[in-house]
């Protein structure tokens, strides 16, 4: 076994373990804080919904649908003028976390959107009987009613960013596919393209069971 993992550098799979993970939280946080009022923008302005507008839902759904059809490798090279536009390099942990929310946050608005659709029309007509704004219509009715719809869409997603950190190493934003595609690919070493892939998994693999037991705590079934 010594011999088979000769070629893996093992700090350097912990500092790429470490930037994987720091690409993954810093996106998924901003892809929250981004999708979220996405998809109820998307909900809201739907036809036959609280603030019905055909226009808005038209503009925000053509947008959301480029973003979401665009391959992340492409999107990635698009976006490197304003990636260090935005943060003043295109390289690392910092320059890949831009594109992975472009790329994420779309995505998770439809899952929101969908989530929210699901929500049982009396609850929303109740809270509205009261006398409830669109605000505490949407604060306090959809999102807590969709919330096991809202963390299972924030599992998804965030497996999929799993997937486009890896990818980002193409264009050197580090982590473990940048560790995969220099050195188990373009130099042939095999144990490090496995130590990687394996290590990725394990990450998927977690992220599921936690998004798991997160939805099955909100859950009111």
């Amino acid at each position: 076994m010594e011999g088979f993992f000769a070629n893996v550098d093992w700090p350097e799979i912990a500092r790429a373990s470490r930037d994987t993970l720091l690409m993954l939280g810093g996106s998924m946080a901003l892809t929250v804080l981004f999708g979220i009022p996405l998809g109820v923008l998307l909900y809201l302005s739907g036809k036959g919904r609280l603030a019905a507008n055909p226009v808005v839902n038209a503009l925000l759904s053509l947008v959301v649908n480029i973003l979401r059809s665009v391959p992340f490798i492409i999107l990635l090279i698009v976006m490197l003028p304003v990636t260090v536009l935005l943060v003043g390099t295109s390289l690392g942990v910092a320059g890949a976390i831009p594109p992975l929310v472009v790329g994420a946050a779309p995505f998770y608005a439809r899952l929101v959107e969908t989530a929210l659709r699901e929500v049982d029309k009396g609850v929303v007509e109740a809270t509205q009987a009261m006398g409830g704004s669109t605000f505490q219509i949407v604060t306090r009715a959809l999102l807590p009613e969709a919330m096991p719809g809202i963390l299972a869409g924030a599992t998804v997603t965030a497996i999929a960013l799993v997937s486009y950190t890896a990818m980002a190493g193409v264009v050197g934003a580090g982590g473990l596919g940048d560790l995969a595609i220099r050195f188990g690919y373009q130099r042939f070493q095999t144990d490090v393209m496995v130590v990687t892939v394996v290590l990725l998994l394990l990450l998927v693999q977690v992220l599921q069971m936690l998004g798991d037991r997160l939805v099955a705590a909100v859950s009111h079934r």
